[in-house]
């Protein structure tokens, strides 16, 4: 099942990077008519593309790759990060009945038949039901914190990787460009200058294309997450001082 979910979710991305790169290259191809009306001569994307050599091919490559990665992490966050899939109100409804007749091996086995982060802090609770309860649960919250955080870190990730690759790209056009000054003349130089610097603006444009919602979005998880943790801990204390009493 899970597996059928990542597929899903790899679909979807493929196909918002494919509405992305043809709304693109939409853009891309008009202002090169623009610049061909200009100048005499006009370079489509793909040229730009190929003609950046084999760094600037890997470079687009690996800026679709993060594109699809960041679309596919945060249509999965929207899915799992969810405060409904961490606080199960069966399992909570259960422990409470099960403390409120005074069974607290019968909450314990509430958990155990039902694993998940929240259950695994309950349990840490019941294990040390004494005074290093608090310490226990404290613990056990901080690591489920820290699993919960795995994935929405990949976002970061990709929200630092992006404009660097474009920064990357950014150079290599523009060492081109001047490079193109001393063995080029005439309209040839004209043509090569315009596709260095469009190499250039490109990558730069699509890397930060890719990071801005990346960072925005692992910003939102990350404080959607923190709350996640934070209620797991107040509700399980809640529950050792009902244990307790």
């Amino acid at each position: 099942m899970k597996r059928t979910l990542d597929i899903r979710l790899l679909t979807l991305g493929l196909l918002t990077l494919a509405v992305f790169s043809v709304q693109a290259q939409d853009v891309v191809m008009n202002e090169a008519a623009a610049g061909a009306e200009a100048l005499g001569t006009g370079d489509g994307f793909l040229d730009v593309v190929i003609k950046g050599g084999f760094l600037g091919i890997v470079l687009w490559l690996s800026l679709a790759a993060l594109s699809v990665a960041g679309t596919h992490l945060i249509v999965d966050s929207f899915l799992k990060i969810k405060e409904k899939r961490f606080i199960p109100t069966g399992l909570i409804d259960g422990v409470r009945s099960a403390l409120g007749s005074g069974d607290v091996s019968k909450a314990k086995e509430l958990c155990d038949e039902e694993p998940g982060a929240l259950s695994n802090i309950l349990s840490a609770g019941f294990i040390n039901i004494g005074d290093g309860a608090e310490d226990a649960v404290s613990v056990a919250t901080e690591l489920e914190s820290e699993k919960l955080m795995q994935r929405v870190n990949y976002l970061n990730v990709v929200g630092n990787l992006a404009p660097m690759l474009g920064l990357l790209g950014t150079v290599q056009g523009m060492i081109m460009a001047f490079a193109t000054l001393g063995t080029e003349a005439g309209a040839a130089k004209n043509a090569m200058l315009a596709t260095n610097i469009s190499q250039a603006l490109y990558t730069t444009a699509a890397g930060l294309v890719i990071a801005v919602p990346a960072l925005g979005f692992f910003s939102f998880f990350r404080n959607r997450a923190a709350k996640i943790s934070l209620n797991m801990e107040a509700l399980t204390m809640e529950l050792m001082k009902k244990a307790r009493d």
